[in-house]
């Protein structure tokens, strides 16, 4: 977006019309190329900062999977223990019954 100035009528009766509008437009072309070497230094920056998240919470994300991953790996044999030993216990008394006749 180019800067308006507003230079004072003695400029412009100094330098003439032409010579005025051009160092305007010089000085706009110049603010413009500044903003977009700007602008990409700033995306870069943007950039390393996303990456730099990024790692961070794929770090934290597979600390935290691998403690889910713990707890239920304990809960599944919390669950499943019992589950075994009751079945093992209804095929022994079931043995237990048909052997007796």
């Amino acid at each position: 977006m180019p800067v308006t100035a507003r230079l004072s009528k003695r400029f412009y009766d100094t330098l003439g019309e032409e010579i005025a509008s051009e160092l305007v437009d010089w000085g706009n072309d110049r603010r413009e190329c500044f903003s977009v070497r700007v602008d990409a230094t700033y995306q870069a920056d943007l950039r390393e900062l996303n990456e730099l998240n990024f790692a961070r919470f794929e770090a934290k994300l597979g600390e935290r999977l691998a403690q889910l991953e713990s707890h239920l790996t304990w809960r599944m044999f919390a669950f499943w223990a019992p589950t075994a030993l009751a079945v093992i216990a209804t095929g022994a008394g079931v043995i237990s019954l048909l052997l007796r006749h």
